[in-house]
């Protein structure tokens, strides 16, 4: 019996393309990843990089949080290197590629309805790098496709980019050669308002920053109406979940019985002394309630984030701040050096209870840290380490 060969036809397949800074941007879909709740590849220039969105059919058990994971894939052959490990594959994400997944959650997160409990994975992998083109900017614009046509339900979508200064005049999106000698390096995503801003720059004047997230909110937009006309033709239907369980009887009993114990646990500049009478207000929550809601705990650590919530803002449009501080004000500071002895260097910051030990070493350029990633930089000369001490 002879085999029966059929070409594969790809039925879904659609491809949207528009300008994006003077460089072409194409969304398509509807051939790659096809049991993804949504797959979208993302070339804008001659970076290539592949988003799918996945969520799981049920919410995960015991859970008080939204499990979102966000993995930004650096492969090295987009730059057309070997991976310098011993074994010669990629290994843990690199520095710049976790922060990368972190930019990409933090506009998207707020977008998830609140008692949304399914794990979502969101998998932006770099297929392919023009260093004129940021691959970060391909992965939120993909991101917020992928996630915008599936059938996961999500408030958005959003647009993101890039904006540069040189030579004082703004630049969307700067090639390679216009970033490394500009002023300003902010990232805005946006729907109908600004959602994040990621921003590094040298000293520049506010009403250029403000300026520039302007500009960019603006373009944003033309990605938005974009991704709008996905959604019209090739769109699912978000699907039905179950809704994360929260007492909103109980709630609002809470807060009307407790209010002004609630404020005053809360007006004191001692994170400790806060924390103490918080604790003692559950125990008199118990008091009121336990007895009628004898499951009330596991809607405890949401009460005390909401109801928090409600008292600080409220005491922010009064022009009352948590711990009495005027609103111009910042918290007592404190520098002190040469903390250790033996280390090249150290210091010791404190701004209000928050403190922070740093060490400096030196040493010669030979131990220089060599960089194996996507990105344009070979090594790197300062190195910060974070150590948080329980």
């Amino acid at each position: 019996m002879s085999t029966i060969i059929k070409k594969k036809q790809f039925p879904n397949y659609r491809k949207y393309t528009m300008d994006l800074a003077g460089r072409p941007l194409t969304l398509e879909t509807g051939k790659i990843a096809e049991l993804a709740n949504a797959a979208v590849m993302v070339t804008y220039g001659e970076t290539v990089v592949l988003v799918t969105a996945t969520a799981a059919a049920r919410p995960r058990d015991g859970i008080d949080f939204f499990p979102l994971s966000v993995d930004f894939e650096e492969k090295m052959y987009a730059v057309g290197r070997i991976p310098g490990s011993f074994m010669r594959r990629e290994g843990r994400p690199g520095e710049k590629g976790i922060l990368t997944s972190r930019v990409i959650d933090r506009p998207i997160r707020p977008l998830f309805p609140g008692d949304f409990r399914n794990d979502v994975a969101i998998m932006a992998t770099v297929m392919s790098v023009d260093h004129d083109c940021s691959p970060e900017i391909a992965a939120l614009i993909g991101t917020s496709a992928a996630l915008a046509i599936s059938d996961i339900p999500w408030n958005g979508p959003v647009g993101a980019l890039k904006i540069g200064c040189v030579d004082g005049k703004l630049v969307v999106n700067p090639t390679k050669e216009q970033a490394d000698i500009s002023d300003l390096d902010v990232t805005v995503v946006s729907t109908k308002k600004v959602v994040m801003i990621e921003a590094g720059a040298n000293e520049i004047p506010n009403d250029v920053m403000f300026e520039a997230i302007q500009l960019a909110h603006n373009e944003n937009q033309k990605q938005i109406a974009l991704i709008n006309q996905m959604v019209a033709e090739i769109g699912k239907e978000k699907f039905d979940y179950p809704h994360a369980d929260f007492n909103q009887e109980l709630f609002d009993k809470v807060v009307a019985a407790t209010m002004d114990e609630a404020r005053e646990a809360m007006d004191t500049d001692d994170k400790n002394v806060r924390e103490a009478r918080w604790n003692k207000l559950i125990d008199h929550w118990h008091e009121l309630y336990l007895e009628e809601y004898p499951d009330m705990d596991k809607y405890l650590e949401e009460f005390t984030y909401k109801f928090q919530k409600k008292i600080v803002k409220a005491w922010l449009l009064e022009g009352h701040r948590v711990d009495g501080r005027q609103k111009n004000e910042i918290r007592p500071l404190a520098a002190e050096v040469g903390i250790l002895p033996r280390v090249h260097g150290s210091g010791l910051f404190t701004r209000g209870q928050t403190q922070v030990l740093s060490v400096c070493t030196l040493d010669m350029l030979g131990a220089a840290q060599k960089l194996d990633t996507i990105w344009p930089e070979e090594t790197k000369r300062y190195m910060h380490h974070y150590n948080f001490p329980g």
